[in-house]
């Protein structure tokens, strides 16, 4: 029990855990400025994603053709993600770093969804896995899209095994 109250940050962290919930999570994807524009119209073609709302840098109209998008909301397959501009100033919310993003959609034609993610500018990525190999058994495609981020097509498989504690 110690372990899990060190693991899951102890008594002291009960009072405030009690008070704090979360209603979604939202991904955000940065993309180099300024292709976010580009990156949603893949996103669109690709994915059927629906643009619910923007917001565009202010300080940076002036300065480009067109102007930076700070924060881009799309609906993709029921889940919300953000897609913004990442530019080297204080304004950008966060650096890239080492670390890497997949994004799984769950679909019935994998083989489907990754031609349609090719014809608009994806790259497959090996061929389309299924049983033992793919994740809970059931079929995944791969591809990368034109700005760095992998994207996963998965049936909805069996039940994954459980984790162990």
């Amino acid at each position: 029990m110690a372990q899990q109250d060190a693991q899951n940050g102890g008594s002291e962290n009960a009072a405030a855990a009690a008070t704090v919930s979360f209603v979604a999570v939202k991904p955000q994807l940065l993309v180099e400025a300024p292709k976010a524009n580009d990156a949603i119209l893949f996103f669109k073609a690709a994915f059927g994603a629906e643009e619910v709302g923007r917001t565009l840098n202010p300080k940076r109209k002036a300065e480009h053709e067109l102007p930076l998008i700070l924060s881009a909301e799309l609906k993709i397959a029921g889940s919300t993600i953000l897609v913004a501009d990442l530019v080297d100033d204080t304004s950008s919310p966060a650096k890239t770093g080492g670390n890497g993003v997949v994004l799984c959609l769950e679909t019935e034609d994998v083989d489907g969804a990754v031609a349609k993610a090719v014809s608009a500018g994806a790259v497959a990525e090996g061929e389309v896995a299924e049983g033992e190999v793919a994740c809970c058994g059931g079929r995944v495609g791969k591809v990368k899209d034109p700005y760095g981020f992998v994207w996963l097509f998965c049936t909805p498989g069996k039940k994954c095994a459980d984790v162990e504690a």
